[in-house]
């Protein structure tokens, strides 16, 4: 990557696409708890015991909840890692961005998939649902990086080792999930720790790369 030729500082074209995907996170992250439901208990059996059993019985639906948050939290905060480095904005970077809002939107349909069925024969094909599902935000995650980290669109004080590193990081991305896909066909468990596992290390990547 190129480095970038001092100049004056050109105006930040990029506040409506950040704000509207703001919005889209912030909607995604929030559809998660829908996915919580009141324990229904019998008539002749409303007691503090059965209340502590139905409510430990969706363990899947806190797990799913609490995967898909942190990764949805994460994948904002790159986000907005990315957009402090891009003042400009142009066709190819709003679709690219799209696509990735469009997967973020996505997330809370495979978490509600995963926690009604992991419990069941089922659990496998769910969690190839789920694990499928980050592939191809993982995907889209990279494309945004290499539309939005075009010499043109980055700002004249873009911090280059930053983009170098999220470059390089984000290449794991697609192929780390597509091994918990694979891994899902296995076990299930061990799918879902590798997701579980991935969220961990994006948390440490962006941490990371902040910080040098």
């Amino acid at each position: 990557m190129p480095e970038l030729v001092a100049g004056p500082q050109p105006e930040k074209e990029t506040g409506r696409l950040e704000a509207f995907s703001d919005g889209v996170f912030a909607i995604a992250i929030t559809l998660l708890v829908l996915e919580l439901k009141v324990p229904v208990l019998p008539a002749t059996d409303i007691t503090p015991t059965a209340l502590a059993k139905g409510l430990l019985q969706q363990w899947p639906s806190y797990i799913g909840l609490v995967t898909s948050f942190f990764t949805i939290l994460i994948m904002w905060v790159h986000h907005h890692g990315i957009f402090r480095n891009i003042c400009r904005t142009d066709p190819w970077l709003h679709f690219a961005n799209g696509c990735l809002l469009l997967m973020v939107t996505f997330v809370p349909y495979p978490t509600s998939v995963l926690a009604a069925y992991l419990r069941t024969p089922a659990a496998r094909m769910a969690m190839v649902f789920y694990s499928g599902t980050f592939v191809l935000t993982a995907i889209f995650f990279y494309l945004l990086i290499i539309a939005g980290f075009r010499n043109k669109l980055l700002g004249p004080s873009a911090s280059m080792e930053f983009v170098r590193k999220t470059c390089h990081s984000y290449r794991y991305g697609p192929p780390l999930y597509l091994a918990a896909t694979l891994a899902a066909f296995v076990d299930a468990r061990l799918s879902l720790a590798i997701c579980t596992g991935l969220w961990i290390f994006w948390a440490t990547t962006i941490t990371k790369n902040t910080v040098a």
